[in-house]
């Protein structure tokens, strides 16, 4: 696994001398100096003495329902941030929502709700299971996908005019905005035929049967014309509850949510990932996070770690091997999606130590 190092000279004094201090005064401590007096603290110490280019927040949650947060400078759980591809794990959420109460299933097709998809050829043979792990064979995004001012169904249309041609679905997972656009529009005509529902309402409904994300919005590019596997706006608290009911089943059912948790790409050629392009690392796929695996090439039978990483830095994260979860939440320069990754890793061994407390 390759790990981003410290981007300063500054920042590698900074933790050489928290570890330091921190070493020293858990092995003596004096009245001036006293020692930190929980891992809590310990922990507090090691995220300030790290580089970062932005302010940030740390929200983590373990077995039994602790919580800790930490944030630097203007950051706080409270903050609205942007969410890039951290969104695509709960755009596939609330589609599966819809499966869970039987008005999709992972089986359907876009032409079984879609009136303008077609119904034979590899595009008829596209699948709901398919979209939601990037593996449906659509590769081409058209610009409509970051437009603001423009009709969501006919982007759809737009992405099936640019697809023509596409390998078996199943066959290649190309990590791209295409396939979330075409199941979200399932999602809206699986609700109200007519076209009447737009994704907003979709989210609302799942808002209101769920409670989740409350002051959180899929409004980017436009609320009219939302990219659903990056246009959100959401808080770190939200986001964390949102892990917690994942976490806890209190959404979705179990079946599904073990789905979700599966490799659906095991058999998949991987054309596209930012996981090996931008870490070198081999992560696999289920249905809108990835599937974590530390060695390359992927082989973690039962893998039990699974996030959603953006492309401004933030990382969410589910843990079930250590018992705990979280979000990295911040939102810097557009292509730093590493970051949040590098920063719960450097203090990764403090944070499984924490859970391990709280079991």
């Amino acid at each position: 696994m390759q790990i981003k190092p410290l981007q300063s000279f500054a920042g590698v004094l900074r933790l050489l001398a928290a570890l330091v201090v921190s070493t020293l005064l858990c092995a003596c401590g004096s009245d001036d100096n006293p020692p930190p007096a929980t891992l809590e603290d310990e922990i507090r110490l090691a995220l300030d003495a790290l580089d970062s280019d932005r302010d940030f927040t740390l929200v983590l949650e373990a077995n039994n329902g602790h919580r800790f947060i930490h944030s630097t400078g203007a950051s706080t759980e409270y903050t609205d941030y942007e969410s890039a591809s951290t969104s695509k794990w709960v755009s596939a959420t609330v589609i599966l929502d819809l499966v869970a109460q039987g008005l999709l299933t992972l089986e359907d097709h876009p032409q079984d709700h879609i009136d303008f998809w077609p119904e034979t050829g590899r595009l008829g043979e596209i699948r709901l299971r398919h979209l939601l792990s990037f593996s449906s064979g659509l590769s081409n995004e058209p610009l409509c996908i970051n437009a603001r001012r423009f009709d969501f169904s006919e982007c759809v249309a737009r992405i099936l005019e640019q697809n023509s041609d596409i390998p078996p679905p199943g066959a290649e997972f190309n990590y791209n905005s295409a396939h979330l656009q075409v199941a979200g529009l399932m999602a809206m005509r699986a609700l109200d035929p007519s076209g009447g529902t737009a994704w907003s309402d979709v989210f609302a409904r799942f808002q209101a049967r769920t409670g989740l994300f409350p002051a959180a919005a899929f409004d980017l590019p436009s609320l009219e014309n939302p990219r659903l596997a990056g246009g959100m706006h959401w808080r770190a608290i939200e986001y964390t509850d949102f892990l917690a009911a994942l976490y806890r089943y209190r959404v979705l059912t179990p079946e599904l949510i073990q789905a979700m948790s599966t490799d659906q790409i095991a058999n998949a050629t991987i054309v596209k990932t930012p996981a090996g392009e931008d870490r070198g690392l081999d992560w696999h796929y289920g249905f809108g996070n990835w599937i974590e695996c530390a060695t390359v090439p992927f082989t973690c039978a039962e893998p039990n770690r699974f996030s959603s990483p953006g492309a401004y830095g933030a990382y969410p994260f589910l843990d079930r091997e250590h018992g705990y979860f979280g979000i990295l939440a911040r939102q810097g320069l557009l292509g730093s999606q590493a970051e949040g990754f590098r920063i719960v890793t450097e203090v990764e061994p403090l944070l499984q130590q924490w859970a391990a407390l709280h079991q």
